[in-house]
């Protein structure tokens, strides 16, 4: 699709040179209510790529949500080039009850994509959101945080056998690139898929807005649409330095040996080098300590918040680096 050609939906349509903010029925309350998802369109007046961003698949992830209302509402889109779909909160139910998954059911709506019209209330949610808005797109972006009690830098987790979620994920300028695809039932899964390539951002933790990861991914997807030429006075961004990671072996869970109370000696973001203390965990007293070392030298892409474990809880989320890449993280640094 281009940007000179009409975007419909069920029930609407957006021509060249609109835009429409619109809340669409996504299901209904116990009361027969319907339930609105806040949806934003706009449609350039010249060819170029549909792309849509999304935010809120999980309702307690809201960080991203601040990223795709800006560009939405705060950015000058008067010479976009093609369409943009902005969809800044996915879970409504769980949006409004501040939780991660639909308060149907527990259900987790980003293991429910492309969904179906006869499945379950996830199922049936999910489809109405994918085929409206997300499969006639040419590409998207769909942010996330970590779960509650966690923390993690921002970064972009894509399939990077597509070519165009390689444009994306390269665009977008992040430091550290998961090659990984995602699992079966996420809405990136689901939309690659279906021949919408899309990527995961990964950025901060749960319930809160912050500041410094939002900008960073306000200028991330800036890039991408300079990457699209969507946007005119956009130009590619490069990080520095990049660490693409693939393979099981380059990225591990660390996690607690012992219960008791933590204290990370790194932070999200950090390089820590194989057998240094990346964090102890402490009895009450104080009088039995456990010390947790780096398997290897790598970055911390994700750490603990709450800092209070049982055995085998997550500490940190490591991934590998090479020498090349640890020389520029400290160039960088210093």
């Amino acid at each position: 699709m281009t940007g000179a050609e009409t975007f419909t939906y069920s029930g609407g349509r957006v021509d060249p040179g609109e835009r429409q903010n619109l809340r669409y029925t996504v299901t209904q309350t116990y009361l027969g209510d319907p339930v609105k998802m806040p949806v934003t369109v706009v449609n350039g007046t010249e060819p170029g790529p549909t792309a849509f961003l999304s935010a809120a698949a999980h309702g307690d992830e809201l960080n991203g949500i601040e990223v795709v209302r800006e560009v939405a509402y705060d950015w000058d889109l008067e010479g976009l080039r093609g369409t943009l779909v902005c969809l800044p909160v996915l879970n409504v139910p769980g949006f409004l009850a501040q939780q991660r998954y639909l308060p149907i059911y527990d259900r987790d709506l980003n293991r429910s994509f492309p969904g179906t019209p006869e499945g379950t209330s996830a199922k049936r949610m999910a489809h109405n959101i994918f085929h409206n808005f997300v499969a006639p797109c040419d590409f998207g972006i769909d942010f996330h945080t970590s779960t509650r009690g966690r923390s993690n830098m921002l970064h972009v987790r894509a399939d990077m056998d597509d070519p165009t979620g390689t444009r994306v994920a390269n665009a977008f300028a992040s430091n550290v690139v998961i090659d990984k695809a995602a699992p079966s039932g996420a809405l990136r899964r689901a939309a690659t898929d279906a021949g919408t390539p899309t990527v995961t951002v990964e950025m901060g933790e749960a319930h809160r807005f912050q500041r410094d990861v939002i900008d960073s991914a306000l200028a991330g997807v800036r890039s991408v649409f300079a990457e699209f030429e969507m946007l005119e006075a956009a130009t590619v961004a490069w990080p520095g330095w990049r660490a693409v990671v693939a393979g099981t072996a380059e990225k591990t869970w660390v996690r607690a040996e012992a219960g008791g109370l933590v204290d990370m000696h790194a932070d999200r973001g950090g390089l820590v080098y194989e057998g240094e203390p990346i964090a102890t965990i402490a009895d009450p007293f104080k009088t039995d300590d456990t010390v947790v070392e780096a398997p290897f030298t790598g970055l911390l892409v994700g750490v603990l918040e709450n800092p209070l474990v049982y055995p085998g809880n997550p500490l940190c989320h490591l991934v590998r680096v090479g020498d090349r890449t640890r020389k520029a993280i400290e160039r960088a640094a210093d």
